[in-house]
């Protein structure tokens, strides 16, 4: 009895060792990327946080042209931005909390040729620095790469996703710094 009840354990033990070998040959599909950038604005929070808060105003970000949308800037509030080179991103906010000047928006719909991301999620926030005088910005983000599928084109990959997302970010917050500092 002794035998068997070792045999039985034996096979169940082989047989849960392919179980989690199988499946994790399997498991080769995309993770989630996260990228953050931030950069310190020579401007009181209060005045930071109302350019970024306002949803419908995408043009401190470099590569848009205009920015068309509706519902103000609560959650449920829908934009398009058409970009210089006339491709669009329709994006919507989730949450803005103005007591943390905390943004959270994603985007509904973008060619991955344009952005190569897939179910994109960002925030936006405002901290105060150097007693108040002075705002960082932290633009973060969460989203997978453009290919969903194993083995993705290099310009779909996860290196392609992250590497578009900081440089959107920090061409952005050099925009937004820009804006604020200068006064336009």
């Amino acid at each position: 009895m002794e035998v068997m009840k070792f045999e039985l354990l034996t096979v169940a033990m082989a047989a849960a060792s392919l179980a989690v070998a199988a499946s994790g040959a399997q498991a080769h599909g995309p993770t989630r990327q996260k990228v953050s950038e931030t950069i310190e604005i020579n401007a009181p929070p209060a005045k930071v946080w109302a350019v970024v808060s306002n949803f419908q105003d995408g043009g401190w970000i470099p590569v848009v042209d205009k920015t068309e949308g509706t519902g103000g800037n609560a959650a449920g509030a829908k934009r398009t931005l058409t970009l210089k080179n006339g491709a669009t991103v329709d994006e919507e906010v989730a949450k803005l909390d103005a007591d943390k000047m905390t943004l959270m928006y994603r985007i509904e719909k973008v060619d991955v040729k344009v952005l190569p991301v897939t179910n994109y999620s960002s925030w936006l926030v405002v901290t105060p620095t150097d007693g108040g005088a002075k705002s960082q910005v932290e633009w973060r983000g969460a989203f997978y790469r453009g290919y969903p599928n194993n083995d993705p084109p290099p310009e779909l990959n996860d290196e392609a996703a992250i590497a578009a997302v900081s440089g959107l970010y920090k061409a952005g917050l050099e925009g937004l710094k820009k804006k604020i500092e200068s006064g336009s």
